[in-house]
């Protein structure tokens, strides 16, 4: 294909792409966010935030294919990123990317109850407190993976939707949701207390100190209390929006950004306002 030709269709690729799923290096000074092409970008965010940041600063600084079909979610070990598409789990280590090399470490794929069925992985939680890796679809399913002896357990929810879009946890607590409710469940338990007064479909949640942040179908985050209640809602960029991220790994980055039917993903130093966009080029 000539250059001309391969410019004119990643424009087209950029002008309809979405970004489902993002996530910061163990160092924090880094952002990977996975696109609806299988790429995965490696955004600098020291480099970004810096005083003397420029346009380019603002693009990836390396861009590699990871699936098939779309990234669907994105998390980080201390040592790796882990990435999810149609019923497949794949694993990069963090020193080789910051390296420019993207070779894959490990590929898995969790059990299902049918193999003519591969449903989509939309979202990976690491659980500290257990060593486990939560992961969520379409198959109204989260599996729970030991870290360490690759034993699944299940959490099914078909009564508050089949499909799940996002999961989050923290301590006791887990978050879920997609179609149709956002639920708050506890875990030792594994009963639901709370179903958010949210329309459909939430696409991302996350705990963040007292509240529960969260975003779907629209250009709105949500800051939500353990509750019920709706604190804020703070306007973004994206038409609709599938993935929020929030760097608490590195204190001079720390920011929340948020990602959806766009090439662009907003980037917030405080919360209650956009600062600026990091994009896929």
């Amino acid at each position: 294909m000539a250059p001309q030709e391969m410019d004119v269709q990643r424009a087209l690729e950029l002008l309809h792409m979405s970004v489902f799923s993002q996530s910061v290096s163990p160092c924090g000074k880094y952002l990977a966010a996975g696109n609806s092409y299988g790429e995965i970008g490696i955004f600098s965010l020291s480099a970004a935030l810096s005083a003397e940041a420029k346009e380019e600063s603002k693009k990836p600084v390396v861009c590699f294919t990871a699936h098939n079909g779309p990234v669907y979610a994105l998390t980080s070990t201390d040592r790796q990123l882990l990435s999810a598409s149609d019923g497949e789990l794949k694993a990069w280590n963090w020193a080789e990317i910051v390296k420019k090399g993207c070779k894959e470490a490990w590929s898995r794929r969790p059990p299902y109850r049918s193999s003519l069925e591969v449903p989509e992985i939309n979202s990976l939680q690491l659980n500290l407190k257990d060593n486990s890796l939560l992961l969520a679809g379409g198959d109204c399913t989260v599996h729970a993976m030991d870290l360490e002896t690759g034993v699944f357990t299940e959490c099914s929810r078909p009564q508050y939707g089949k499909w799940i879009r996002c999961l989050a946890t923290d301590s006791d607590w887990m978050v879920c949701g997609g179609g149709p409710a956002l639920t708050l469940w506890h875990l030792r338990s594994v009963t639901p207390t709370t179903v958010f007064p949210l329309a459909p479909a939430q696409h991302h949640a996350m705990f963040y100190q007292d509240l529960i942040l969260c975003a779907g179908q629209g250009p709105t985050i949500y800051h939500l209390q353990l509750s019920g209640d709706v604190r804020a809602q703070i306007p973004c960029s994206p038409r609709a929006l599938h993935s929020l991220c929030l760097n608490q790994r590195s204190p001079e980055h720390k920011v929340l950004t948020a990602a959806g039917s766009s090439h662009k993903i907003d980037v917030f130093t405080n919360f209650g306002y956009r600062a600026f966009s990091l994009a896929f080029a």
